[in-house]
C-alpha cells in the first residue's frame, strides 16, 4: 500500500514539474506596439528604408533623377503657416524637403523632433531664391535671415503621397 501511494505521488510530483517546464518555455508576448497616425494616402510602415541609407541615394543622383520609395526619418522643422512641409534629417548633415502630393494633405506644425515614415518620390531639385525665402519665412525666420538668401540652392527632395507619425 505504502509503494502504491509512493508512486502515485512520484507520477504527481513529476506531472507537476512537467506542466511548470511548459509554462518556462512559452514565449512571452511583451513586444510593444508602435502606433503611428496617417495622414494622406493609407501606407504600412513595413520597408522603410533607414534615413542613413536614403542619404546614399540622394548622393548618387543628379538634378531632375527620381526614385519612388518610402523611408524613417526624424522631423527637423516643420511649415508653421499650415504644415504644407517638413524637413527630415538624414542623419549625414544633410536635410530632405518633403512636400505633400497635389498639396492634398497636411501635417500637424507640431511635430518636430518626430519620427515620420513617409512613402512616394524621392528627387533632387535645384530650387530658386524666392521659393527658399518663401520657405524660410514659413518657418519663422527672422527678415535678416531672410535676406541673406541670395544664391539657388541644390536639395533633396520628397513628394509624399503617405505619411505616417510616431506617437
Amino acid at each position: 500500500m505504502k509503494s502504491i501511494s509512493l508512486v502515485i505521488i512520484s507520477i504527481l510530483l513529476l506531472n507537476s514539474c512537467k506542466n511548470k517546464n511548459d509554462e518556462a518555455q512559452k514565449p512571452t508576448d511583451n513586444v510593444e506596439e508602435i502606433s503611428y497616425a496617417s495622414v494622406g494616402k493609407e501606407i504600412l510602415k513595413d520597408d522603410a528604408i533607414t534615413s542613413s541609407a536614403m542619404a546614399s541615394h540622394y548622393k548618387t543622383m543628379k538634378i531632375g533623377d527620381s526614385i519612388d520609395t518610402k523611408m524613417i526619418a526624424k522631423v527637423t522643422d516643420v511649415c508653421q503657416a499650415k504644415g504644407c512641409w517638413m524637413t527630415l534629417n538624414l542623419e549625414d548633415g544633410n536635410e530632405v524637403m518633403v512636400k505633400f502630393k497635389d498639396y492634398g494633405f497636411f501635417v500637424p506644425k507640431d511635430i518636430a523632433g518626430k519620427e515620420v515614415i513617409i512613402n512616394g518620390k524621392a528627387f533632387v531639385n535645384e530650387v530658386p531664391v524666392e521659393e527658399l525665402r518663401h520657405y524660410a519665412e514659413d518657418a519663422g525666420k527672422s527678415k535678416e535671415e531672410i535676406a541673406q538668401i541670395t544664391e539657388s540652392k541644390k536639395t533633396y527632395s520628397f513628394e509624399a503621397d503617405g505619411v505616417l507619425i510616431k506617437q
